[in-house]
């Protein structure tokens, strides 16, 4: 009895140390080139020497984000398919939409990687060179300025909301496939757009695009000199997140080996140096504080849709 109890120990470390054993699947819930995009390639490429396995990145940017999530959740739970979620697709079209997901008890929250805060941004050659423009030209022209979004009741489109409801203006709100709303601004099918900064990084080097204002308590570092939203009276901080996630009944082992690569990975020259370039700020938590992030997370965006009137159940 006492040999059998000592080697079933050994067995279930055996069985630990096994994991990953082939490639690990990431779907992303928005399409290739977006800042979702942008981060689970980034933290693909440091996770190579931690997991000793590739993690193959999958966009699946339909159903504003939620099919890419679903379909992770739905996969059997051997952390060989995961999802990189974010408050949009966790916390706030569960309260939207019928879906086979809710709240994060159903499903694992493994570790967060970073916390982005959107901005607002037209073509270079367009008629507005500040927020304040923009905003004057809205009020006096109700429903005719378009801002693009990538997707219904994503955080971009919450800012955009609330902005409408703070400055009291009135905007054509359009929704895109992430991150095709920025294309469309720099391209003229729409006024303006919202986006992480990731997103839009290279437009704004390139001189295609110019920031107007900032969702955040600070500004951005692709345009130091222009204001956030907070400062210019209107107080819209809330941003989004990028968290690994996997399904419910995933093995405890499974996700302290992800967790243990994540927490290495973020600290990685490469991927500090990828936040550092596209303005996303590394906020590594494990999966407990995670959990109740999410949680509390999950309860303020159900009413925050219900108030807006964005439910569709």
């Amino acid at each position: 009895m006492m040999l059998g109890f000592t080697l079933l120990p050994g067995s279930c470390i055996a069985q630990q140390k096994s994991y990953p054993e082939k490639p690990i699947t990431l779907l992303i819930p928005y399409g290739v080139g977006g800042a979702s995009d942008q981060l689970a390639r980034a933290f693909a490429e440091a996770a190579k020497k931690h997991l000793y396995q590739p993690i193959v990145v999958v966009n699946r940017p339909e159903a504003s984000g939620t099919r890419a999530i679903a379909d992770a959740l739905a996969s059997t739970p051997d952390g060989y398919t995961l999802a990189l979620g974010t408050v949009a697709t966790l916390t706030v079209q569960p309260h939207r939409i019928h879906l086979p997901y809710g709240g994060p008890d159903t499903y694992v929250p493994v570790a967060k990687l970073v916390t982005e805060h959107n901005v607002l941004i037209v073509r270079t050659d367009a008629r507005w060179t500040t927020a304040q423009q923009f905003l004057e030209d809205a009020r006096a022209h109700p429903g005719t300025l378009s801002v693009g979004v990538p997707g219904f009741a994503t955080i971009a489109h919450l800012n955009v909301e609330q902005l409408q409801i703070l400055a009291k203006v009135h905007f054509k709100v359009v929704s895109f496939d992430a991150p095709l709303q920025v294309a469309g601004a720099v391209g003229g099918q729409v006024d303006a757009a919202v986006a992480a900064p990731a997103a839009v990084v290279s437009q704004i080097k390139q001189h295609k695009a110019i920031l107007l204002g900032v969702f955040d308590e600070r500004r951005s570092a692709l345009a130091p000199n222009v204001p956030t939203f907070k400062e210019l009276g209107f107080a819209i901080t809330f941003g989004s997140i990028g968290a690994i996630v996997a399904p419910r009944g995933t093995p405890a082992y499974i996700v302290t080996t992800l967790n243990e690569a994540i927490r290495r990975v973020v600290a990685e020259p490469s991927f500090i140096s990828f936040a550092d370039n596209t303005g996303s700020t590394i906020d590594y938590e494990g999966p407990e504080a995670l959990a109740r992030e999410l949680r509390q997370a999950y309860k303020e965006n159900g009413e925050l849709i219900r108030v807006l009137g964005l439910t569709q159940k």
